[in-house]
C-alpha cells in the first residue's frame, strides 16, 4: 500500500492516545526498574520503553476525545496498583531530581539504540503525551500537518511543565526538550511537500543507515506510518488526567477545525522551519507567560492571547466547550509544580498520580 492509500484509510476523527511514565521508588523517589511491574500488569495496552524506569500507557482507538481519556484513567489505575508500597509511578516530563544516564532497558531495540547513539539515549529520560489522530484522507492528513506544525509552540507553552532537572531550578517552562535535542530529528519537523517526498526522505535514510526505521523519525509531529495518523509529540505528560483530559480535548477539536479550513483552502502556507522553531524556543523559556511572533509578519503578540484565539477558534468542535483547556491558560500548570521544587514536587506527583 502506499503512504497515500495508508493515510486515506483511516476513519476520519479518530484518537488514540500514548504517555510515557517513570517509576520511582518511594523514599528516596529516584528511578526503579519497571519490568516487574509491567509484567505483573500484562496488559499490552502498558509496555515497557527504552529507559529502565520508563513505561508507556497506549489507549485503543475512539471517535470520543472523553472515551480515550477514560481509558487512560483505567490504564494509570492498573499501573498504580500494580506499584506495590515500596514502589510509585509519576507523570513527570523530566525526573526532577536525576543527573546523568540512567540504565536502558534489556531489549534488543534498546541495545540497538544505545549502540547508535552512544551515552546520549541513556540521558533521553524525558515523557510526553502524544496524541494520535485521523483524517481519513491523505490531502486532508498533508493540510492538516502543516497546520499543526505552525502551531507547535502555543501547544508546547499550553503542556510546559517541566521545570527542573539535576534537583535544580532551570528557569525553562520546560527543559524535557532542550534534553532531546541532543539527539537527531527533533523539535520541529522539516515541510512535506508531498507523500512521496516523505517516502523519499525516510527511504533515503535507512537506506543509508542513518535509522533503522521510521520510528526514529522523532520530530515533535509526525505522520505516523503505522497507524495512518497524525502523531501530536510536543506535549509535556500531565502530572494528572484531568490536565491530560484538557490537552487532549483542546488538540482533538483544533485538528477537526484544521480539517474543516482545508477542506474550503483556507489553511496558511507552511511557515519556514526556523520560525517556527523560534516560537518554540520562546515557548519552552516562558510557556504561557511570554510572546511569539506572527510566523509571517514578525507581530509580536503575548502567547495567552494566541491560545486564547486558538480555544475560541477550535471550541466548535469540542462537544461541553473548553473551559478546561482555558483554564491550563489562566493558571498553567507550570507554576504550581515551581512553587513546590524539586524535592517536594516528586512526593506530590506520585500522590496525584491516579487520583484526578
Amino acid at each position: 500500500m502506499t503512504l497515500s492509500g495508508l493515510f486515506t484509510g483511516t476513519v476520519a476523527g479518530t484518537v488514540g492516545l500514548e504517555e510515557e511514565l517513570l517509576l520511582v521508588r518511594r523514599g528516596n523517589w529516584l528511578p526503579a526498574d519497571v519490568a516487574h511491574v509491567v509484567a505483573e500488569i500484562g496488559d499490552p495496552r502498558v509496555k515497557q520503553e527504552l529507559p529502565a524506569c520508563q513505561l508507556e500507557i497506549a489507549t485503543s482507538v475512539h471517535k470520543n476525545a472523553l472515551d480515550a481519556v477514560e481509558e487512560l484513567r483505567a490504564c494509570r489505575a492498573m499501573v498504580a496498583a500494580a506499584c506495590g508500597p515500596e514502589l510509585a509511578a509519576i507523570a513527570a516530563p523530566v525526573h526532577p531530581l536525576v543527573d546523568g544516564p540512567v540504565a536502558l532497558s534489556r531489549t534488543d531495540r534498546a541495545a540497538g539504540l544505545g549502540a547508535r547513539y552512544r551515552e546520549v539515549m541513556g540521558r533521553q529520560l524525558v515523557s510526553s503525551l502524544q496524541v494520535h489522530l485521523a483524517f481519513g484522507d491523505a490531502a486532508c492528513t498533508l493540510g492538516v500537518y502543516h497546520g499543526l506544525r505552525n502551531l507547535l509552540p502555543e501547544l508546547a507553552a499550553l503542556a510546559g511543565a517541566a521545570p527542573f532537572a539535576a534537583g535544580r531550578d532551570t528557569g525553562l517552562c520546560s527543559v524535557r526538550p532542550v534534553i532531546a535535542a541532543q539527539l537527531p530529528r527533533q523539535g520541529v519537523p522539516p515541510a512535506i511537500s508531498s507523500w512521496e517526498q516523505y517516502a523519499d526522505d525516510l527511504a533515503w535514510a535507512v537506506r543509508g543507515g542513518a535509522f533503522a526505521d521510521a520510528s526514529e523519525w522523532w520530530w515533535e509531529l509526525r505522520p505516523h506510518i503505522r497507524y495512518g495518523t497524525l502523531e501530536l509529540r510536543v506535549l509535556d505528560v500531565q502530572a494528572t488526567v484531568d490536565r491530560t483530559s484538557a490537552l487532549v480535548r483542546f488538540v482533538h477539536a483544533l485538528g477537526a477545525g484544521l480539517a474543516d479550513l482545508h477542506c474550503r483552502g483556507e489553511l496558511p502556507p507552511p511557515a519556514p522551519t526556523w520560525r517556527i522553531a523560534e516560537n518554540r524556543w520562546a515557548a519552552l523559556r516562558d510557556g504561557v507567560r511570554g510572546d511569539l511572533l506572527d510566523l509571517h509578519t514578525g507581530v509580536r503578540r503575548s502567547t495567552r492571547g494566541c491560545l486564547h484565539t486558538l480555544i475560541d477558534v477550535a471550541e466548535p468542535y469540542a462537544p461541553g466547550g473548553l473551559d478546561d483547556a482555558r483554564a491550563l491558560v489562566d493558571n498553567p500548570p507550570v507554576e504550581h509544580l515551581r512553587a513546590l521544587g524539586p524535592d517536594r514536587v516528586v512526593p506530590w506527583l506520585a500522590e496525584v498520580f491516579s487520583g484526578v
